[in-house]
Parts: structure tokens; C-alpha cells; sequence
């Protein structure tokens, strides 16, 4: 198995990224993190291996990433950006009061019948299911 460096130099050249040295270390923190993480979270990560790295740099290749498929953007219609590396194909709990997100695996999508289900012309790419609830620490609180 290729090692982060190795991957993600692989992944950018057949991109057509430039594999350039801040690249490489903001993939690597976000694919070393299993999770979900916002760019102030990448930002801090980043700044251990490389203090002159700007949050506006992190943003900008982050927003890159997930435009190009390296790395994917967990609920793309919330108010803040969050990414995760984790490109199997998944599903996410959310909490509704701390708003903490967690992978579930499992198939729980036809994809077949939601492609016949969707609207004349809808391009289905990813099929993902957010599942809202109480996480178990905010469970506990009630």
C-alpha cells in the first residue's frame, strides 16, 4: 500500500495538480485524521509541520481537493465547509444539538431505483444519507 506522500503525489499528477510541498501537507494532516474537520482544524494541524502556511492557502486547496476528488466534503449544504478522507463509500450521523458528525458504514441506498426515482436529468455521483439525531454524549444530558 502507498504511503500518504506516494498517494497523494499519484492522485495529483493524474488530476493535474501541481504536487507542491503545502499540498502534500494538508492532505496528509486531513488523511491522517480519521473524522471530519474544518479548515480551522486543518489550519492548526498543518501549522506544526509548516508555521508560514496561511488559513486562506489552507481553504483554497482544501475547496481544490474536493473539487477534484481527493478528498470529500461532508454536507455540502451546511454552513460551514468540513472534509473528511475517508472516499469509501459511507453514510453520516449528525448531531442535532452539538452538531458532531460520525461515519456509519453500510448499503442502505438502491442506487438503481433512486437513479429511476430522480428527476429527468439529475446526475446522480454520491449517494449519501445524513441520519439527524442526539449523539450519546448530548443524550446523556437531557
Amino acid at each position: 500500500m502507498p504511503s500518504a506522500h506516494e498517494q497523494f503525489r499519484e492522485l495529483a499528477w493524474k488530476c493535474g495538480l501541481a504536487a507542491t510541498h503545502q499540498r502534500q501537507v494538508i492532505y496528509e494532516a486531513v488523511v491522517a485524521m480519521p473524522g471530519h474537520y474544518s479548515p480551522e482544524n486543518v489550519f492548526a494541524e498543518v501549522r506544526r509541520r509548516t508555521p508560514s502556511i496561511s488559513l486562506a492557502t489552507v481553504y483554497k486547496n482544501l475547496r481544490l481537493f474536493v473539487e477534484h476528488g481527493l478528498l470529500r466534503e461532508v454536507s455540502p449544504h451546511a454552513s460551514t465547509l468540513l472534509v473528511e478522507g475517508n472516499l469509501e463509500p459511507h453514510h453520516h450521523l449528525v448531531c442535532t444539538r452539538c452538531k458532531a458528525v460520525q461515519d456509519i458504514e453500510g448499503d442502505f441506498i438502491n442506487y438503481k431505483k433512486l437513479s429511476r426515482q430522480a428527476p429527468r436529468g439529475f446526475d446522480l455521483t454520491q449517494p449519501l444519507i445524513e441520519v439527524f439525531g442526539l449523539c450519546r454524549r448530548c443524550s446523556a444530558k437531557k
